[in-house]
């Protein structure tokens, strides 16, 4: 018995002994912990620190695009996302429920808001989820939904605030402009034109805020002990861009117009001031909506990035080379019709057999391909690929846009030489012939094409302006001359197909241009229809205020509608540039420049604009303006049709009739009503009778008459 209890004695003091040494273990590291600043490699102040500091990302806002009197094309603008909570344990009193109650009356009120169907929306309504996105409809959606939404006084329906670029005119120089959108970091990024080409300069760079909070959650107070540092985030620089609204809506028209009435693969109409190289117009179709991205056909840009044999308007630059190297003398004659080369290759003008015996300078009028053979042949291969090369075919132009190609340059034998002279085998860019074409307003001297007027930072300093850049001189000023007139003999003494592209109220001069397609296989496509038809022209002739460059892939019908819309445009800009009078004809008092009328009152401003003598076109019966065309400081004539749409429900018909095709294309889309022209001139017929309430599901018939 004595024995068990020693032995219990030294258990019990064997189990002290231990407890002793685990506490004094625990106590030495307690004291290491507390004394030692690293513990394990670890820094344990700094990481206490750590554990209570938050960072927070102060955003920079997004620069703005503008045209070049400043309105906007593209910016920020705040966006929601529609949610819904399911759960009724949101709901502590039934009187004021936080959730949806009645998913039936729900899922009715909302599909017409956010363009989806009922069952769409109660498909989403009845999962078992605490709250779920009313999606696709109910994402970015704007702020004149939400408040429409809002009223709805739906429980259960809430938002979610966000960021977005938005387009104000939606499929307007869609490729121009380009678009952004979130990346996988839901930063707003460019993907697509000035948007991709200047992201860096729009994005600005984001700001940091850092604090330290309590173990809650809560920030402390900014004191010496834990400071609130703040980088202020730094918004992006605005761009204005060389884009005339006006110009551009011109050349919208007509490149619709075309394609409604036309099978076709694509259009380009591009419009350059003659004397600065800015580009106030580029236009397109198949084009697509900036804020849906729907339709998206190609990404190329067709100013920049559609490379392909540019045809009879290549003469222009081989005849300028033969007169600049002084073998070219327009009254010498040749035979046209066929020239067979050396190597056997037999060389035609369009119509096979030519004219006969006729002037160099007929020749030029004609579209002769023989003509300009035998000048190229005079010339060699060297000098006329360095004249070329010296307008700035075969490389880049550098103009502010991605994705620009250089098209090619590259021709060594006789067949190929022949065919350079006349636009076959070589390949060039609309960008590209609006440079070399500038050569001809400026004395021979090439001028850069650019599209940013300037660019504003987030201060309001300019720290970039586009300006005139003069690139290199190829020709003289006789030489100049003498293409001048060779092109004005194109458009009034050349083929009938030609002189369609006369415009009434200005002197046109340019040259027509007929590609074939190169086909994939090899050789050339052989349909009726497969070819790339093109205009080049500058206006006024006596001294050139715009180049103009259109081109059309595979137009099924008369080419003469292509010649029609040219010289309508044409028209349509010398009168809003008031290229039609002398500076000295011009009465000053009948010049108005137009404010912004936006968001005044209807009848205050059409009482304002009419006194000052201007045709006020009031759109809607509305009490306040919500568009106006001509836009913000635009001068124009005394007499000049100025609309006003207002944000009125109701629409009737005005008296249309004599009003020209650019009028009742305005006003079409300023309403947003389908319509379908036939004919050109002015407005003779249309399918809505005067005072007529509008429906908007029908189409606008419009019959024009010269």
């Amino acid at each position: 018995m004595k024995k068990r209890r020693n032995k219990a004695k030294i258990n019990l003091k064997f189990t002290l002994l231990c407890v002793s040494l685990l506490l004094c273990v625990a106590i030495g590291k307690l004291c290491y912990v507390v004394l030692a600043k690293n513990v394990d490699g670890t820094d344990l102040t700094a990481f206490a620190n750590s554990r209570n500091t938050v960072s927070e990302t102060l955003p920079a806002k997004r620069g703005t695009i503008y045209d070049y009197y400043g309105e906007v094309l593209a910016q920020n603008v705040n966006s929601y996302t529609v949610i819904a909570y399911l759960s009724s344990a949101r709901t502590t009193n039934e009187n004021n429920p936080k959730h949806v109650v009645d998913k039936d009356k729900t899922a009715e009120e909302l599909a017409p808001l956010i363009n989806m169907t009922k069952e769409q929306i109660l498909n989403l309504l009845n999962k078992d989820l605490y709250q779920v996105e009313l999606g696709p409809g109910g994402r970015g959606i704007t702020e004149l939904t939400k408040k429409e939404i809002e009223k709805l006084n739906l429980p259960g329906i809430d938002f979610v605030a966000s960021t977005k670029r938005y387009y104000k005119m939606g499929n307007f120089a869609s490729y121009i402009i380009g678009y952004a959108r979130p990346n996988d970091n839901e930063e707003i990024t460019g993907e697509m034109g000035i948007e991709k080409y200047y992201n860096d300069k729009l994005k600005g760079k984001d700001g940091k805020k850092t604090y330290q909070q309590d173990a809650y959650g809560y920030q402390l107070p900014d004191n010496s002990k834990h400071p609130v540092l703040i980088e202020e985030a730094e918004d992006g620089n605005d761009i204005y861009l060389t884009i005339d609204n006006n110009i551009q809506l011109i050349a919208e028209n007509a490149v619709y117009s075309l394609a409604e009435k036309h099978d076709l693969k694509w259009v380009t109409f591009s419009v350059m001031e003659a004397k600065t190289g800015a580009i106030v117009a580029s236009a397109s179709t198949p084009n697509f909506n900036l804020n849906t991205l729907d339709n998206i056909e190609s990404y190329l840009n067709p100013l920049t990035s559609y490379t392909y044999e540019p045809g009879s308007t290549m003469k222009i630059f081989s005849f300028m080379a033969a007169i600049e190297n002084g073998i070219y003398n327009g009254e010498d004659t040749y035979d046209s019709g066929t020239i067979k080369l050396s190597d056997g290759t037999v060389i035609k003008d369009f119509n096979n057999v030519g004219w006969g015996r006729i002037t160099y300078n007929k020749g030029f009028a004609y579209s002769s391909n023989v003509a300009a053979t035998l000048l190229a042949q005079k010339l060699g291969t060297k000098k006329l690929k360095t004249f070329y090369e010296n307008l700035g075919f075969g490389k880049n132009t550098g103009i502010e846009l991605p994705g620009e190609l250089p098209g090619k340059i590259n021709f060594n034998y006789e067949s190929e030489l022949a065919n350079a002279s006349f636009g076959q085998g070589v390949t060039t860019t609309p960008i590209q012939n609006l440079q070399a074409l500038s050569s001809i307003a400026n004395n021979g001297t090439v001028l850069k094409p650019y599209i940013v007027s300037k660019i504003v930072n987030s201060k309001g300093n300019t720290i970039y302006e586009g300006k005139r850049t003069e690139l290199n001189t190829v020709a003289s000023t006789d030489t100049i001359n003498q293409v001048k007139n060779l092109m004005y003999n194109v458009v009034y003494d050349g083929l009938a197909s030609s002189k369609n592209y006369a415009a009434d109220n200005v002197t046109v001069i340019g040259k027509t241009g007929t590609a074939q397609i190169a086909s994939p296989n090899g050789g050339y496509l052989t349909g009726n229809y497969d070819y790339i038809k093109s205009f080049a022209g500058l206006f006024p002739y006596e001294d050139p205020e715009y180049v103009i460059y259109v081109s059309v892939k595979q137009l099924v019908g008369e080419t003469k509608d292509i010649a029609d819309m040219v010289s309508n445009s044409i028209e349509e800009i010398a009168k809003y540039k008031n290229l039609v009078e002398t500076k000295s004809d011009i009465d000053e008092t009948k010049i108005i420049k137009l404010s912004n009328y936006i968001s005044k009152e209807t009848i205050l401003t059409t009482d304002l604009l009419e006194k000052k003598g201007l045709k006020v076109v009031v759109l809607g019966d509305g009490k306040h303006i919500i568009n106006q065309y001509p836009l913000k400081n635009k001068s124009v004539t005394y007499g000049t049709k100025v609309f006003l749409l207002t944000d009125g429900t109701n629409f009737t018909m005005p008296d249309v009739i004599g009003w020209s095709s650019n009028d009742i294309k305005t006003f079409c889309k300023l309403i947003g009503l389908n319509f379908n022209i036939n004919g050109y001139g002015n407005v003779s017929e249309v399918s809505i009778k005067t005072g007529e309430n509008i429906n908007f599901e029908n189409t606008l018939e419009i019959t024009l008459n010269q």
